[in-house]
């Protein structure tokens, strides 16, 4: 599990240190910075996938800076897994408006440097991989048979932000896929056609449970019916049926915007193997209540197997957690900054009101003004 994050001088987060749980949910304001946490993850993996120079060079350094280049110098972050093991960096500006890794390193947490046992034959507590580079080696270290490095290696992977925001006519999300991709849920959801497909032939219980939930929010809908294209097996599209009249099929675009969304949501959650961080930024958009209780359900059930870190705005989603799962998001002082909630503080306010309810009231923090 991701037990602290570091970041400094990236975009509107100036200097900032959170821990991290199971379960992180980020309220706040319109514009206060949880986009910008959210999108930290983002730089991690364009930095692990060797795309730090394209990344940098379409956001434009500038923009990636704190206030730009004449006020801020370098983006510094930090990772912390286990509370055992840290990836460290540093990047700064060149020309071209564009990004280059100044240092990056590995190492072990102090907490363990008398462990010997954590360390790996050869290698000392910090492990500088290299300074003044385009692109990163971490991906390189990370093909070894090296604990540390495959530890990083898998987290690093699944660092994608998911965003299942666009439903319109012409998405990704409603036109057909690759009948074979289906390793990962893009962020987009424009495989979400192949997942399912793959988890009806080689995970059917994991399959039905999620076609359960979906009708236990949309009570028209009768099931999946998932098959490659007849003329053109390669290629697969979502295609549905309603309840109580199987024979006649409908297509993706045939459904609703909040209950596609919901489809991704239940699918990114309820897959037998699911990433190991979980990212998901605004995922109440368009959902009924009911379905964002679903939602909440099923973000704590799958927080026991993996990390969740959410970015939200409604209030009947945060009602759905304890106060330790939520983390306050404010602009002060022409930078982000980060609080998490703590239960006993608001113990006795909880008695009458829902943690919601308190966001409403302006009790807790994450407020527009």
């Amino acid at each position: 599990m991701i037990n602290k994050l570091r970041i400094k001088g990236f975009k509107s987060i100036n200097q900032a240190e959170v821990e991290l749980k199971s379960i992180n949910v980020f309220i706040g304001a319109n514009g206060v910075g949880k986009s910008n946490f959210m999108l930290f993850f983002h730089l991690l993996n364009n930095i692990y996938e060797k795309r730090l120079e394209y990344y940098s060079m379409i956001e434009g350094a500038d923009k990636l800076l704190h206030f730009g280049p004449k006020n801020t110098d370098n983006i510094e972050g930090g990772i912390e897994f286990n509370h055992e093991k840290e990836y460290k960096f540093s990047l700064v500006p060149i020309d071209e408006n564009k990004l280059n890794i100044k240092s990056e390193l590995v190492s072990y947490n102090d907490s363990i440097v008398d462990k010997v046992d954590y360390f790996e034959k050869g290698m000392s507590i910090d492990n500088f991989l290299g300074a003044s580079d385009k692109e990163s080696l971490l991906k390189e270290k990370g093909m070894e048979n090296s604990p540390i490095y495959s530890c990083i290696k898998n987290y690093f992977e699944d660092f994608k932000i998911y965003h299942f925001h666009d439903t319109t006519n012409n998405a990704s999300i409603r036109t057909p896929c690759s009948i074979n991709n289906n390793v990962r849920l893009m962020g987009d959801g424009g495989n979400i056609a192949a997942i399912l497909y793959y988890l009806q032939e080689k995970h059917n219980k994991h399959f039905q449970i999620i076609e359960s939930i979906i009708k236990s929010t949309a009570s028209y809908f009768g099931g999946f019916k998932l098959r490659p294209d007849r003329f053109n097996e390669e290629r697969i599209n979502l295609e549905w049926y309603e309840k109580n009249n199987p024979d006649f099929i409908f297509n993706v675009k045939q459904l609703s915007d909040g209950t596609l969304r919901f489809i991704a949501l239940t699918t990114l959650l309820m897959q037998p193997s699911p990433p190991r961080v979980i990212i998901i930024d605004e995922p109440e958009l368009g959902l009924h209540p009911v379905a964002v209780y679903k939602l909440a359900g099923m973000i704590r059930s799958v927080s026991y197997n993996c990390q969740i870190i959410v970015a939200t705005q409604s209030v009947h989603l945060v009602s759905q957690f304890d106060p330790n799962d939520v983390l306050t998001v404010d602009r002060v002082n022409f930078q982000t900054v980060f609080n998490r909630l703590n239960s006993e503080e608001l113990d006795d306010w909880l008695s009458d009101f829902s943690l919601g309810d308190l966001w409403q009231k302006i009790i807790i923090k994450g407020q527009p003004y």
